[in-house]
C-alpha cells in the first residue's frame, strides 16, 4: 500500500503504521510473530504465504511495507539483521570482476569492508568525491562499472552529492545507483524519485530512533533480477532481522515525522549558532549557505537538512577530545539518529587512513531542548 493509492498523506500512513488492525483481536497495534514454522495445506502447499522463519515473517513484512511506503519503492523493501548485512548484500550481488565507485568518505565500517573483503570476492573498488561530478564521471567506467554507492550527506563532513546528476551518469555507463540515505531519511531525502536505483538505510539510526534495534533496510525502485538477487542472498544467509526487532522498528518509524523534523530543526539552530562561536574554527552542515553543497542540498532534500553537524574545534585535536570529555548533556557514544544527542571525536574512531580531520567532533542531535543542548557544548567548549 502506498499513499499514492491512499487519501491519506504519508505521516498518517506511518504514525498508525499504515492503518492495519489485528483481525482476530481488534488490535491497534499489530502483534509481534515469532514462529519459526508455518502448516503446509493438505496438498503440501503453503497457501499462506509464509514457509519458513528465516526468509519471511509477518511482523516483518509489515515493517517493510511502512518503509517502501515511505520511499515509494515499487519492488518494496527488505529488511536485514544490521545496516552492514544490507549493504554487503548489494555488493555481494554483484559479478567477480564488476567495478564499483563509491563515495570517498563514507561510513567508515562499509569503507574498510570494501577495501578488504570486497577485493577478496573479486570486486574492483575506487573512490572518488562522488560531490565532484567530473571526477565521478572519469572514475566511472562505461560497461564495467555495474554500482555507484553514494552516501549523502556523507558521514562525518556531511558533504552533498547531487543524486539526480550521478543517476544519469551512473545509468549512461550502464552502472546502477544506489545510495546509503541513512542521515538523510525519507523525511529529508527520497533517493528513488531522483533516479537511484536502490536506496539503503542503517535503520538503527532516525528510522528506528531509540538506540535499541541493530537494523539494516534496503528499498529497490524495480523488481529486477538483480533485486531478486539481493533478497535471495538475504535468505541464503540468514540476515534477515528479528521479529522483535522488527516490531521495535516499527514502533520507531510510527514517530519518524515528528522526530525527524524536531531533530532538524536543533541541528539547523546549534549550526548557525556555533558558526559564530570563538571556539569554533568551523561548522559543517548543509544547511548552512555558506556550505558547498547548500544548494543542491536545498533542491534534493525536504524539510531541513537532518539532525548531522560537525564542528572543527579551535586549538586542534587535543582541544576536540577534552569538549568531549567535559560535556553534560550531550552523551560520548558512537551512533547517530536517537532521541539522544551523542558527541564524539571520530578521526580516534575510524583510525589511520581516515578522511576525517583531527579536531572534528560529530554531533547527532536528539530531541532535548536545543537551549540545554547549545549551553552544555558552548560551556564544553570554553572550558576545554
Amino acid at each position: 500500500m502506498s499513499s499514492s493509492r491512499s487519501p491519506w498523506s504519508k505521516r498518517s500512513l506511518t504514525a498508525q503504521a499504515m492503518g492495519r488492525v489485528d483481525p482476530i483481536t481488534k488490535a491497534v497495534v499489530p502483534p509481534i510473530h515469532v514462529t519459526t514454522t508455518y502448516i503446509r495445506d493438505e496438498d503440501n502447499a503453503y497457501s499462506s504465504g509464509y514457509v519458513y522463519g528465516r526468509p519471511d515473517n509477518a511482523t516483518i513484512r509489515e515493517a517493510e511495507d511502512v518503509l517502501a511506503m515511505l520511499e515509494e519503492a515499487e519492488a518494496g523493501a527488505l529488511l536485514f539483521s544490521s545496516g552492514m548485512a544490507a549493504a554487503t548484500a548489494v555488493f555481494q550481488a554483484l559479478d567477480p570482476g564488476d567495478h564499483v565507485v563509491a563515495s570517498k568518505v563514507m561510513y567508515w565500517a562499509l569503507r574498510s569492508w570494501l577495501m578488504t573483503e570486497a577485493v577478496r570476492w573479486g570486486l574492483a573498488v575506487d573512490f572518488v568525491e562522488t560531490d565532484n561530478l567530473e571526477a565521478l564521471r572519469a572514475a566511472v567506467i562505461p560497461g564495467r562499472t555495474k554500482l555507484v554507492w553514494v552516501e549523502t550527506p556523507s558521514n562525518p563532513l556531511w558533504t552533498i552529492t547531487d543524486i539526480a546528476a550521478v543517476a544519469e551518469i551512473a545509468h549512461a555507463a550502464g552502472a546502477r545507483l544506489a545510495v546509503d540515505s541513512t542521515t538523510a531519511s525519507p523525511i529529508h531525502t527520497r533517493p528513488l524519485g531522483l533516479g537511484a536505483d536502490i536506496v539503503m538505510h542503517a535503520a538503527t539510526k532516525v528510522l528506528n530512533g531509540h538506540s535499541d534495534v541493530v537494523a539494516g533496510a534496503l528499498a529497490g525502485a524495480k523488481a529486477d533480477p538483480f533485486w531478486a538477487r539481493v533478497a535471495s542472498i538475504r535468505k541464503m544467509q540468514g540476515a534477515i532481522l528479528g521479529p522483535f526487532e522488527a516490531y521495535l522498528l516499527m514502533r520507531g518509524m510510527r514517530t519518524l515525522h515528528v522526530r525527524a523534523a524536531a531533530q532538524a530543526k536543533s541541528a539547523l539552530d546549534l549550526a548557525q549558532r556555533f558558526s559564530s562561536h570563538p571556539k569554533v574554527a568551523r561548522v559543517l552542515y548543509p544547511g548552512l549557505p555558506q556550505h558547498p553543497g547548500h544548494d543542491i542540498a536545498a533542491r534534493q532534500m525536504e524539510g531541513g537538512f537532518g539532525y548531522m553537524l560537525s564542528i572543527q574545534v579551535t586549538g586542534g585535536e587535543a582541544a576536540a577530545i577534552r569538549t568531549a570529555a567535559k560535556v553534560g548533556l550531550w552523551k560520548r557514544a558512537t551512533s547517530l539518529g536517537g532521541v539522544e544527542s551523542l558527541i564524539e571525536h571520530r578521526a580516534s574512531i575510524e583510525g589511520p587512513g581516515t578522511p576525517c580531520p583531527p579536531d572534528l567532533l560529530r554531533l547527532s542531535t536528539g530531541i532535548e531542548d536545543v537551549e540545554d543542548l547549545y549551553r552544555d557544548l558552548d560551556e564544553a567548549l570554553r572550558a576545554s
